[in-house]
């Protein structure tokens, strides 16, 4: 009996601790759960984005809220994104169109900048730029300024 009791005390004296270590590693390697947070840029009645520059970090959310009564779009500029979402050309009703106002949300899954403008109300220069629309379009002033290009950014830290 006293041989069964020392074999019992040795094997536990083994296990005990091997298996507390096996509970703390899987618990450390459990990953880090943060809760994804959502930043809002409006689009109000004077045709640009508000704010401009927004950051936010990985697996954060932005939505587009179209407060005007004219429809918008967020469209990628591409030559300078680095974030992903290449290629977004998304319409964004207006108030004033049916369905409106409308609303357009893109979550960030990687680090960068995303670079974007409204299609109506900016275009792309030669260097990849957005600048106010000119003579074929956009909105001119009395004084025939056609403003600041409806454009923001964007950065996504880790």
């Amino acid at each position: 009996m006293r041989r069964w009791y020392l074999v019992l005390v040795a094997t536990a004296s083994v296990a005990l601790p091997s298996f507390f270590v096996l509970q703390q590693a899987g618990a450390s390697a459990k990953p880090k759960t943060t809760t994804a947070k959502t930043t809002t840029v409006n689009i109000p009645g004077e045709d640009r984005f508000a704010p401009f520059a927004v950051t936010v970090h990985v697996g954060d959310r932005v939505q587009w809220i179209n407060g005007d009564t004219d429809d918008h779009t967020v469209v990628t500029d591409d030559a300078l994104t680095t974030a992903g979402h290449d290629d977004v050309n998304h319409l964004i009703l207006g108030s004033a169109s049916k369905g409106g106002p409308g609303t357009f949300t893109l979550t960030f899954d990687k680090p960068g900048q995303f670079v974007y403008y409204c299609r109506f109300h900016a275009h792309l220069d030669a260097d990849h730029q957005p600048v106010a629309p000119g003579p074929k379009g956009g909105i001119q002033d009395a004084n025939g300024n056609f403003g600041t290009p409806m454009m923001g950014v964007v950065t996504v830290e880790p």
